[in-house]
């Protein structure tokens, strides 16, 4: 009797424990966690957008040529379908290179 009235006690505090609630965690359903269109690039500046469409602009044109095939290849079904079994440089060859000989 006494060690159940023990255990009672221990899972009334562990239940008591477990479920407080305290300020913190009451914290995070004052902040909703969407943002209507207008405040959704407000933490950007303006500098830092600008910024970045000069870094892709740079990265599209210093890209290497291997990665240009493999962008001409993608785009075309058949080729990515050859490319999958013979890898994209014999597909690219295949499709896109002119043959010798010919105009």
């Amino acid at each position: 009797m006494k060690s159940l009235l023990l255990l009672a006690i221990l899972a009334a505090f562990a239940g008591a424990v477990l479920c407080y609630e305290s300020h913190e965690s009451l914290e995070s359903y004052e902040i909703s966690p969407f943002l209507n269109r207008r405040n959704a690039n407000s933490f950007i500046s303006p500098q830092n957008i600008w910024r970045a469409k000069v870094q892709e602009r740079i990265r599209e044109r210093s890209k290497p040529a291997h990665e240009i095939n493999r962008e001409a290849c993608e785009d075309f079904k058949l080729c990515e379908r050859y490319a999958m079994v013979y890898g994209y440089n014999a597909a690219y060859n295949r499709y896109f290179r002119r043959r010798r000989g010919s105009n």
